[in-house]
């Protein structure tokens, strides 16, 4: 049995029903208890993001979103997208909606609570995440719960989502764009050729990395500040390029989509026997990836949302709420459209064996918009590095925070952490794309599942909150 078939045996297992039931059962609950804040109160959160803050902390409000955002925006709005399709076709998309629609109230409650529960160390930094959220609300019996969050969600930023699935997408990208013929081979490693392309690529981001990296917090928030409004508008342009070019597409798109996600294609087709498999591999592919690129469930953004400065946690809970929409609805959606109207007109999605990740997404830009695809394909790239790079960056911060938990305060451990962070981003560019996204995957669900336990144990606190800031402050 192969590594990849291994590591897909795990995934199902950890991604199977119910951790999925957990999940959406978990955005479900809470969007009940926060009276529906997600459709309520989109617009003032949207708001809260430019608003001075005021208290206690040691980030801005805008700070912290553009960290969780440098965390989130990355290589899961560009190959996440398109792995979801290509294995669970277009409705995946779908279920990564709906999986977003509940999950802004997940990120909402989990980022207030943060908040709520955060700790203030000697030396006057702040700590604050799932790890304390658990301990301090559902009470210290609880903490090898906590533990267990915490562990998992230092091995998620190592080994998963944080460094080689980042890296491998950058250099997957640069290759696909400088030398997609693979003509100009550096080496071969366990069969496989890789290109000057990758491996110099692959040096400078980590190069890169170190650099922001070794210089803490407060670097990092500094370059996520700058790069994520900049990478997100270029990318939504050229999304937006996309669907405007195509509009006419843009409603067929959505049909197949919804039959897609419910399987009525096969049903159709008389395969009553493949409908359910159709439409848990929709659901799996799609709530997993959609956990992948927006983490809402995942307990990773209350960890930078924790250090704002705020004496009103629903404040900053509203401010970071609005990560699901800007990730999800808007940017994967645009990526996806793209690549479903792609498969509708060229065949694309329905041949992946011959596409993997940001191939895939490049090639659907390329058919859609048309032209020789250079331009395209280098835009791509562009994107592509500047998401996955501030990923990497954000990462690095949330599994030191996760350490520094679980080392209670050995600030000696987490230094020698950041070079082990390098070293994944180093040697991430030379595993394959599914077993990258495949490790993420599991450690992504492993993360989720203490998160999303304490987040219903606490829905009746998160309700409480609520309740008792819009009382006090019905209007912006």
């Amino acid at each position: 049995m192969s590594f990849d078939s291994i590591l897909n045996q795990i995934d199902d297992v950890v991604w199977g029903l119910p951790t999925i039931i957990l999940i959406l059962a978990t955005g479900l609950i809470l969007t009940i208890a926060a009276r529906g804040i997600q459709f309520s109160k989109l617009g003032r959160a949207f708001k809260g993001i430019f608003k001075k803050n005021e208290g206690a902390g040691e980030l801005s409000g805008f700070s912290a979103l553009c960290t969780a955002l440098s965390a989130t925006i990355g290589t899961g709005n560009i190959v996440g997208v398109a792995t979801a399709i290509a294995a669970g076709g277009p409705g995946a998309l779908f279920w990564m909606w709906f999986a977003a629609i509940l999950g802004t109230a997940t990120k909402y409650a989990e980022c207030m609570l943060a908040i709520k529960y955060r700790e203030v160390k000697e030396d006057g930094h702040i700590l604050g995440g799932p790890f304390y959220t658990i301990e301090k609300g559902m009470g210290a019996k609880w903490k090898w719960l906590a533990v267990l969050f915490a562990v998992f969600g230092a091995l998620a930023g190592l080994m998963g989502i944080g460094t080689m699935t980042q890296i491998n997408g950058i250099t997957s990208a640069v290759n696909n764009a400088i030398d997609p013929e693979a003509k100009h081979i550096a080496f071969t490693l366990f069969g496989t050729d890789y290109t000057f392309a990758t491996v110099v690529g692959g040096l400078i981001v980590t190069a890169c990395v170190a650099l922001v990296v070794l210089g803490g917090l407060k670097r990092i928030s500094k370059v996520a500040e700058k790069v994520v409004p900049a990478m997100a508008i270029i990318y939504i342009f050229l999304g937006l390029s996309v669907l405007i070019m195509n509009a006419t597409h843009i409603p067929a798109a959505f049909v197949l989509i919804f039959k897609s996600a419910f399987g009525f294609k096969a049903l159709a087709g008389g395969a009553c026997g493949y409908v359910l498999k159709q439409v848990t591999d929709s659901m799996q592919k799609g709530i997993a990836r959609g956990i992948f690129s927006n983490e809402a469930g995942l307990g990773s953004a209350p960890i930078a949302a924790a250090p704002v400065q705020t004496n009103e946690p629903v404040e900053q809970g509203l401010v970071n709420m609005t990560g699901t929409v800007i990730d999800t609805l808007i940017v994967c959606t645009m990526t996806g459209l793209a690549i479903v109207i792609g498969g509708m007109t060229n065949g694309i999605w329905e041949n992946p064996e011959n596409l993997k990740g940001v191939a895939l997404t490049a090639a659907s830009f390329n058919k859609v918009l048309g032209g020789d695809g250079h331009s395209v394909q280098f835009l791509l790239m562009l994107c592509l590095a500047f998401f996955a790079f501030t990923t990497i960056l954000g990462w690095d911060y949330y599994s030191e925070k996760c350490l520094e938990y679980l080392t209670g305060g050995k600030m000696g451990i987490v230094k020698g952490f950041r070079w082990l962070y390098i070293l994944a981003v180093l040697i991430g560019p030379y595993f394959t794309v599914n077993a990258v996204f495949t490790i993420a995957d599991i450690f992504n669900g492993l993360m989720a599942i203490p998160n999303c336990v304490a987040l219903i144990v606490l829905a009746g606190v998160v309700a409480k909150e609520t309740k008792s800031y819009f009382e006090r402050f019905p209007k912006l």
